[in-house]
This record gives structure tokens, sequence and C-alpha cells, in this order.
């Protein structure tokens, strides 16, 4: 599930957030556009990521804050089962609802695991796949790397930002640009059986990790099974 997301999130990212005064983005060509929103993105110490998508007739939720060379915490659900997630200093932690507990290790270690965090190496566990979802440079870098043929289209207005919209003719998908201040991807919208949208705001606010407390480590877990 967790690869679909990133497959998705490839032609599936928003962001948003600027200041009043013309980038001048709206008249370069689209391979421009691209260009400065990539460098944008690619620039940013952090950002807040929100948004839904479905896969395979699956639905994808995800609501992050990522910290550039640091990792990010949220909330992802994926097909009805919730998961928060935090990545600091080389480990993942997992804590999961009861349902996705009982998914991955049946109803009687659910019981004993509900309320509590999981704590996985970033790389190589069961859960390393995950920590994708967390590296901003990653993940931003992939969604805006991903296009077909594109086309530009007009400036609009979306959340009281002016955005000059970017159209993947190919893959039928758009992404918007802000048209004032730092030219930051304001969205991308997927239409069809497979589409969605997902924002990015809040670049560049403070984001804190903390790693949780008593977290079990699912090695030590795993080895006493």
């Amino acid at each position: 599930m967790v690869g679909a997301l990133l497959l998705v999130a490839g032609t599936v990212v928003g962001c948003g957030g600027s200041s009043s005064s013309s980038s001048g983005v709206a008249a370069k060509t689209p391979e421009q556009i691209l260009a400065a929103a990539k460098a944008a993105a690619a620039g940013a110490a952090s950002v807040h990521l929100a948004g839904s998508i479905v896969n395979e007739r699956k639905p994808i939720s995800i609501d992050m804050e990522l910290l550039a060379g640091k990792g990010g915490k949220g909330r992802i659900t994926l097909e009805g089962l919730g998961i928060q997630l935090i990545r600091l200093e080389h480990a993942i932690y997992i804590s999961g609802s009861a349902a996705f507990y009982r998914h991955i290790a049946g109803p009687a270690a659910a019981q004993l695991l509900q309320g509590k965090w999981l704590k996985a190496p970033e790389n190589g566990g069961n859960f390393s796949s995950l920590a994708s979802l967390t590296e901003l440079s990653k993940l931003v870098g992939t969604a805006l790397a991903e296009h077909g043929s594109l086309r530009k289209g007009p400036v609009k207005t979306i959340a009281g930002q002016k955005v000059v919209a970017l159209e993947d003719v190919s893959n039928g998908g758009t992404l918007y640009v802000a048209a004032t201040g730092t030219p930051y991807p304001v969205e991308i919208v997927k239409r069809g059986g497979s589409g969605g949208s997902i924002l990015f705001d809040r670049w560049n606010q403070p984001v804190t990790l903390t790693a949780p407390a008593n977290a079990i480590n699912i090695n030590q877990l795993q080895s006493g099974h």
C-alpha cells in the first residue's frame, strides 16, 4: 500500500504560501515554471502536506509535517487503517489504530499494542517504506519529477493565492504554482479513478520532532515470538 502511495504521489501533490508581489513566473515557459517550482521546494526548510487520493479504488489520506534533513511527523490512513508516524534520528516510530494493529499482528497482540508506539529502523525494516513519506526532498522531488508533456494554463486564484497552471497533457493532472512571491507548488490535482489532491502549505514554518517515550523496539518484539 505504501508503494502505491508513493507512486500516486508522483502525480498528486500540492502546496501553498507566498507574498503578494509578482514573481514573474507566469510569463515563463512551462518547463521554466516547473524548474522554478522544483528549486523553490528543494530550498525549503519545512512544509505541511495534507490530502487524499484513490489508488486501485482504495482511499489513502495523508497529513504530515516534514523537516528537511531531519524527518517528519503526522498521520496516514491506508484503506481505513490509521497510523501516526514520526521519523527522527534514523528511526521510524509508528502508533497504529486498533484496526491497524489487528491487521498486522492479530487480535491478541492488538490489545497489548493499543496506545503504544513501535520503533523500527528507517532502512531495511518492515516499515522502512513509510520513511520515504517523511523525507521532504524525496517526496516533493518525486512529485515534481514525474510528468508528461506540459501546457501552461491561465492564471487563477486558489485559496486567495494567485497561481499559474501547468497542465500535464499526457497524464491528466494539473500543477498550480504560486504566481506571487516564491514560486512554490500550490496544488496538483489528478483526475479520474485514481485521482485526488494533496495540498502543501506552511512552507518554512517551525516543525518540532520528538521521539515518543517508551517506544517498543519492533526487532525485540519480533524476536520474542
